[in-house]
């Protein structure tokens, strides 16, 4: 038996994977579906899984233009946090975090969920009322943080800079232990997987460059290979939503841009949090293979550009090694960026639109990924039911003409 088993493996080893057992089809497109979900990220793949899975409408496609979690899933930093201000956006992102505590075992896929904790840095006065102001609101809400001193920053993360003498000296910050990170291509994966196995048909390859409608209600897609039919379009397209949009012959409330992040060599365990700040504009976490993955913010500038400017990447490096002067000398492997696009409010949208049968699920910004599990349960009960979920009725687009925003940038942090 060990035999058979070691020939079994070396065999596997040298095909290249081509033996190995698919993890969900590649089926030839029907001609017509019932939901078609625009976007094979973390959000759309959840939203097809949780349509099929809590819906019974299984009869779904998801088109991704390149390879499913491929764009934006792809490209951040992967940080997981509920504490935000008002109480819309918190309530939204807890259910999120709640869900990510049971992902693996609800897809039976390992998504690498690890609650290492989240610590928000304050350098003044105005910060550390700001930490005050939302840690309150946080624990009114029922989501845990509490604010802690530099010396319990400092047991949290050994290696963190609190000398007074500091450029930007730590006065607190705000600490949520039920924070972390968890591995974005495993989400990608387990969703696609589990919807896939649900009978959700998974086409990769495949560019959308229209959307037929018909007496004011949408009719399908055009794609890159040819017209499909749907009842329901819901598009989950991170960075390209305004695009996708204008498709429809519709204008939504939304700028993109490119936001970057850098990656390490590896190095031994030294940092088990994530540590942010919004004034010196920097955060850090380190991966289970040893990288320190870093962020920045945004450029200030709209693009579609994957790459981002250096500058940005000299500011956040001056940053980190400011916080962590131990890690001046480590190596810097890559950098790269992704493509947000983000409202006016730093708030998402989850609604219907003017044209009947499409919605749209986008304006992330920068904390996207953190609302993976959440963003796609909400949306596929709002495409599902063809009304707002309870708690996606406050990110409806008809906000942005009433004035009833939820202002939200000093929650979202200088990124995630």
């Amino acid at each position: 038996m060990k035999k058979y088993s070691a020939f079994s493996l070396l065999k596997n080893a040298l095909s290249y994977h081509e033996n190995w057992q698919k993890v969900w089809r590649s089926p030839t497109p029907k001609k017509e579906y019932d939901v078609i979900v625009v976007g094979g990220g973390g959000h759309g793949l959840a939203t097809a899984y949780y349509l099929a899975k809590v819906h019974g409408i299984t009869n779904i496609a998801v088109i991704e233009k390149g390879y499913l979690g491929g764009g934006n899933t792809a490209r951040n930093t992967t940080i997981i946090r509920s504490n935000y201000l008002w109480d819309e956006a918190a309530q939204l992102y807890d259910l999120s975090l709640k869900l990510w505590e049971g992902l693996s075992q609800e897809l039976n896929y390992n998504v690498m969920f690890s609650q290492r904790g989240v610590l928000n840095l304050g350098h003044n006065l105005q910060d550390m009322r700001d930490i005050e102001r939302r840690v309150n609101a946080n624990r009114l809400n029922g989501i845990d943080g509490e604010v802690v001193s530099p010396q319990r920053i400092k047991e949290i993360a050994p290696l963190i800079n609190i000398s007074r003498d500091s450029r930007y000296p730590i006065l607190g910050a705000s600490w949520q232990p039920r924070g972390g990170t968890a591995r974005h291509d495993a989400v990608a994966w387990g969703y696609a997987r589990g919807a896939d196995a649900l009978g959700v048909d998974l086409i990769q390859q495949t560019e959308v460059t229209g959307i037929r409608r018909k007496d004011g209600a949408v009719v399908g897609v055009e794609t890159s290979n040819g017209f499909i039919g749907a009842r329901k379009v819901a598009c989950v397209t991170a960075g390209n939503s305004g695009v996708v949009a204008a498709m429809a012959g519709l204008r939504l409330p939304v700028e993109s841009r490119p936001l970057q992040a850098l990656v390490s060599e590896p190095v031994k365990p030294c940092l088990d949090t994530v540590v942010m700040s919004n004034a010196v504009h920097g955060y850090i976490s380190q991966s289970d293979k040893g990288d320190l993955v870093i962020g920045a913010g945004v450029d200030s500038y709209n693009g579609y550009g994957q790459r981002g400017s250096f500058h940005v990447v000299e500011h956040t490096i001056q940053a980190i090694c400011e916080l962590f002067p131990a890690f001046s000398r480590v190596r810097m492997n890559r950098q790269w960026g992704g493509v947000v696009d983000t409202c006016p409010d730093a708030c998402p949208i989850i609604s219907k639109t003017s044209v009947q049968g499409l919605y749209f699920n986008c304006g992330w910004g920068t904390g996207g990924f953190k609302a993976t599990p959440g963003s796609g349960y909400v949306f596929a009960d709002t495409v599902a039911n063809d009304r707002p979920h309870p708690l996606a009725a406050a990110f409806n687009l008809d906000r942005f003409n009433s004035g009833a925003l939820i202002d939200e940038h000093g929650a979202a942090g200088v990124a995630h």
